[in-house]
């Protein structure tokens, strides 16, 4: 299964995705920023359904639970799952290819809507006259090669025909989250930015929570009006996903900024070198006020949970509410 988002897809919701399709089989290869690969095989028995059905699953869940739709290409093999993934409707849609249709499915399609044919090799099947995929599984797999080179060509026969055995191979994305905020118009440094960024911090935290992930180093972007950026990271002194901790290392980052009088229309926080939050030692600590806020910060998530991710937080990020 072939699964193409929406594009310009924010890294945190590409992830919700991803998690998504880890549930209807173990073995996901994301291709980010916006599709992924998934083996069915395995999963079919333990679904009790067929990989179209399994397809028609994931758009329920992605619209009702993310809110978004997803165009989906099944197939036996990644080039036709991946061809077909690009020839369902926007925003959505589930098109099933089976093993003996393959041939006759591809053969009407333009040359260039076979998946790993670029612009180039399709202009120069175009000039020898090869203007969809049946002309290119007709023609001698030598002259393919003579004309798009050995490898490219090789792979470019074998495909239009229906051949490709690579396997779908585990890969998760870069160890990396981020999230953003957009001003609606150019804003000085001050309160509206600080509360912010606080907004980032909580939703950055709350997304490395329930990844069961831990960032050790924090990366704040600056985008100014005059189209120029500054960026900066800072390594936290131990991997954490606290809201605390991740407060301090964002503040600490936009004091280095020294921005005066400079006007932002856009920031972003990024967590960089992600670590397995069960792999994290937590030392014992005697502060009981941050004890205290750590046990709050458990409560919030779950009332988050329920309620929605507004519906708890610092009051800074909900000042314009009073």
């Amino acid at each position: 299964m072939h699964v193409r988002c929406p594009d310009h897809l924010p890294e945190e919701l590409y992830r919700q995705v991803l998690e998504q399709l880890a549930d209807l089989s173990p073995v996901v290869r994301a291709l980010p920023p916006a599709a992924a690969l998934v083996e069915l095989k395995g999963a079919l028995r333990y679904h009790g359904t067929d990989a179209r059905g399994l397809g028609e699953i994931l758009r329920i869940r992605t619209v009702s639970r993310l809110g978004m739709d997803v165009r989906v290409g099944i197939g036996p093999s990644i080039t036709v799952a991946a061809t077909a993934s690009a020839r369902t409707p926007e925003p959505g849609g589930v098109l099933a290819v089976a093993a003996d249709q393959v041939t006759d499915w591809l053969a009407p399609l333009p040359v260039d809507a076979l998946h790993g044919i670029g612009p180039r090799q399709a202009e120069a099947l175009h000039d020898y006259g090869i203007h969809t995929v049946g002309l290119l599984a007709a023609v001698p797999p030598a002259l393919v090669q003579r004309l798009l080179g050995g490898r490219a060509g090789r792979e470019a026969a074998d495909r239009s025909r229906g051949i490709d055995p690579r396997p779908v191979v585990p890969q998760a994305p870069p160890a990396a989250a981020a999230v953003r905020r957009t001003f609606p118009q150019h804003t000085l440094d001050g309160a509206e930015v600080r509360a912010a960024l606080l907004g980032l911090v909580v939703r950055l935290g709350v997304l490395l929570r329930r990844r069961d992930q831990a960032a050790r180093a924090l990366t704040l972007a600056l985008r100014f009006a005059d189209g120029t950026s500054w960026e900066k990271t800072r390594r936290l002194t131990e991997p954490s996903a606290h809201d605390d901790d991740l407060r301090t290392a964002a503040y600490r980052l936009m004091d280095a900024a020294g921005l005066q009088r400079g006007r932002l229309t856009g920031i972003a926080l990024k967590a960089e070198d992600l670590a397995d939050a069960g792999q994290v030692a937590r030392q014992i600590s005697l502060d009981h006020a941050r004890e205290a806020r750590l046990a709050a910060e458990e409560t919030m998530d779950r009332i988050r949970d329920r309620f929605g991710p507004g519906a708890i937080g610092p009051a800074a990020v909900f000042r314009r509410v009073s």
